[in-house]
């Protein structure tokens, strides 16, 4: 069996999508387009960030939603700063808990990848004030989570 690709549709904003894309994540690229009518492509596959990713410019019948997002795992309050303004940018909106949508409607999560570790704590009381500080937020704060990590 071969490795499982996601398929993201689009309505003619592919080839847009995914150069934005790959902009935005270190070691992401455009693998291979296959031409479609009228001289736009038809698929455009991509790397992101390691992660293989199809587009499809399948036109206006489908539309994202939020049951499906991409998690983006920061190091950084910069990363998540940066990534959370590119995102929301030109017609992005912003959600609660570190989710955003794009200009083309894709959802994502913008996340430290500390809360892991946080909300994994042996010591619930600890890892329950961290759930408590992220649920208001829209973007998330790495030095606002520490400080509900450690408490009073």
């Amino acid at each position: 069996m071969d490795a499982v690709t996601p398929c993201l549709w689009f309505d003619g904003q592919a080839e847009e999508a995914v150069a934005f894309y790959v902009s935005l994540i270190p070691g992401s690229k455009v693998t291979k387009v296959t031409p479609g009518p009228g001289g736009r492509a038809l698929t455009v596959a991509f790397s992101l960030g390691g992660r293989d990713f199809v587009a499809l410019n399948g036109g206006p019948q489908f539309h994202f939603t939020e049951a499906m997002s991409l998690v983006i795992h920061c190091d950084t309050q910069a990363d998540i700063d940066r990534l959370w303004s590119a995102l929301t940018a030109d017609g992005g909106a912003e959600s609660r808990c570190g989710w955003c949508k794009d200009r083309f409607g894709l959802s994502w999560q913008v996340v430290p990848r500390r809360l892991g570790e946080l909300l994994s704590d042996p010591d619930r009381a600890r890892a329950q004030r961290v759930v408590a500080a992220f649920m208001p937020m829209t973007k998330l704060v790495l030095a606002d989570l520490e400080r509900a990590f450690a408490g009073p």
